[in-house]
């Protein structure tokens, strides 16, 4: 049985996940067989070649999910401002994973304020069909009910694109006494939830607490959240991250967990072993 949603993590491999992943012949091979998407942070800090593309593509199944982040130098360095040449020529080298791309994920700095929302409106007009992309924000005003904020979910609206719901309450609210902590909780936003419905598939992402019983709290609301629109025929994006990303196939284990006993055909992630009932191969 495969799985009514996407689910995944940050990345593809790490080395905790070693032994809790079935075996095979490369990292994103092994992830794909428990996993159904991934966030392509890797396209964030370095654009692949055209050949590494390729070769993802070969160790993915059909139903599989990439959300590629927009390189940094897009996002955070020219904040938008950026050329159709070089939107093109990142999209060329992406193309061999056409036919398993989920949304583009446009992450957004604190530094993209308002006053930028016409290089995001020009951006996403300017993607080429059948591309399409979701949106981070992180400046304040994006979460303060105002005008800003309002103008941006109308934007995103009128262009059917998803606004990324970020929930990161169960990192923030542990104690930060490892380096692990303190350094999750320095580079993630503390923002309030703000989930926009529109007409795209929704993209969570959940980064939670390090002690693992202590995000059921947080997780609970998702579970009924996601469960509604897998009744409604919507197949979200969930991601699961965890301060440190080696606990966070634990975290999926759960979530999982969670979700089967709301939505008994949600099959639970089971780990370290093959997963025939997920229907990825």
């Amino acid at each position: 049985m495969p799985l009514p949603y996407f689910l995944g993590c940050p990345q593809w491999q790490h080395p905790a996940w070693n032994t809790r992943l079935p075996s095979g012949s490369a990292p994103l091979q092994r992830y794909a067989q428990v996993l159904n998407c991934v966030e392509g942070n890797t396209t964030f800090y370095a654009t692949p070649t055209l050949e590494q593309c390729s070769l993802w593509r070969t160790q993915v199944a059909d139903d599989f999910r990439f959300l590629l982040k927009f390189p940094r130098n897009f996002t955070h360095d020219q904040l938008l401002a950026v050329s159709q040449k070089e939107v093109r020529e990142f999209l060329e080298i992406t193309g061999p994973l056409h036919d398993v791309l989920g949304p583009f994920l446009l992450q957004l700095p604190a530094a993209f304020g308002p006053n930028h929302l016409g290089n995001l409106w020009r951006f996403l007009d300017n993607l080429p069909t059948p591309l399409t992309a979701t949106v981070e924000v992180r400046h304040g005003a994006f979460f303060q009910k105002g005008e800003a904020e309002r103008a941006l979910n109308r934007g995103l609206r009128e262009r059917k694109t998803a606004r990324v719901c970020l929930d990161s309450r169960g990192l923030f609210a542990a104690q930060p006494d490892s380096g692990s902590i303190r350094d999750a909780q320095r580079k993630k936003p503390n923002v309030p939830v703000h989930l926009l419905p529109v007409d795209a598939q929704p993209v969570i992402r959940f980064i939670g607490h390090p002690d693992l019983a202590s995000n059921r709290q947080y997780l609970n609301p998702w579970v009924e959240r996601v469960a509604g629109w897998i009744d409604q025929g919507v197949r979200p994006f969930m991601f699961i991250h965890m301060p440190d990303n080696g606990d966070a196939l634990g975290l999926v284990t759960l979530w999982s967990e969670m979700l089967n006993a709301r939505l008994p055909h949600a099959p639970v992630v089971q780990l370290n072993e093959k997963q025939p009932q997920m229907g990825l191969f």
